[in-house]
């Protein structure tokens, strides 16, 4: 019997920085039995412009988003808090009274952040189990306050392989633009969370955001650490082998 059917949107920064993170998440969700398709034609969510009160250029790239994922079937998987939580939450409150509302509220009920769809939705008896190896997760701000993504991630990760992160649930400084427009202030933040990662003892720090987990491996590599930093889609994907 054939698996649910998924449409896998990528984002931008797995699409141009981290293809790989796009491939284990194909992998993980090939292994739970989905039927997974691409939308050749998705772009950007609009979430950038968005988050700058561009509401307008915000706008047209979600219409041009919700056209394409609306002429799809079945629930639609980003292995990312962040712009999962775009079009879960910000698409309906830009196209509230509009022509477009009902199909942004559509499509915003078949969006999933991957690790929501993995437990939440299919239950799925996959967990990362490391040997060699201790894992410490940080939880993204819109992930963790957008969607509550509080406790998938422990389900998805063994207790014999998580290390204990000090303040696992703050910010890592990024914030998408904010790092940019306040870089002294992001940079502030970066260190305390630079700080609680080695001291947690952990090899490795999984996250399920990409931008996140960029602005923390760069602010790792400059301190010359040798603690991996992994999407957890990359940990399931290595898992399920």
């Amino acid at each position: 019997m054939e698996g649910p059917k998924v449409q896998l949107v990528v984002t931008c920064l797995v699409d141009a920085l981290s293809p790989h993170v796009g491939r284990s998440t194909l992998a993980v969700l090939e292994r739970q039995g989905c039927i997974v398709e691409y939308p050749g034609a998705q772009t950007c969510c609009g979430q950038p412009a968005f988050n700058v009160g561009l509401t307008e250029q915000a706008r047209e790239m979600a219409a041009h988003t919700l056209d394409v994922l609306d002429s799809t079937e079945g629930t639609i998987v980003l292995p990312s808090g962040s712009c999962a939580e775009m079009i879960i939450h910000h698409y309906p409150e830009l196209f509230a009274g509009t022509d477009r509302a009902e199909q942004a509220q559509r499509v915003a009920g078949r969006t999933r952040e991957l690790t929501q769809f993995l437990v939440d939705d299919l239950q799925a008896a996959v967990t990362v189990d490391c040997d060699d190896c201790t894992i410490a997760f940080h939880h993204s701000c819109h992930g963790l306050r957008g969607l509550g993504l509080d406790h998938q991630a422990d389900e998805l990760i063994s207790d014999e392989s998580r290390a204990d992160l000090s303040g696992d649930r703050e910010c890592c400084g990024f914030g998408g633009l904010f790092s940019v427009e306040m870089p002294a202030v992001s940079a502030a933040i970066l260190r305390e969370k630079l700080d609680a990662i080695e001291a947690s003892g952990a090899d490795v720090l999984a996250g399920g955001d990409v931008s996140c987990l960029l602005h923390i491996e760069g602010g790792l590599r400059r301190r010359g650490s040798k603690i991996e930093v992994k999407h957890i889609a990359e940990l399931l994907a290595e898992e399920s082998k």
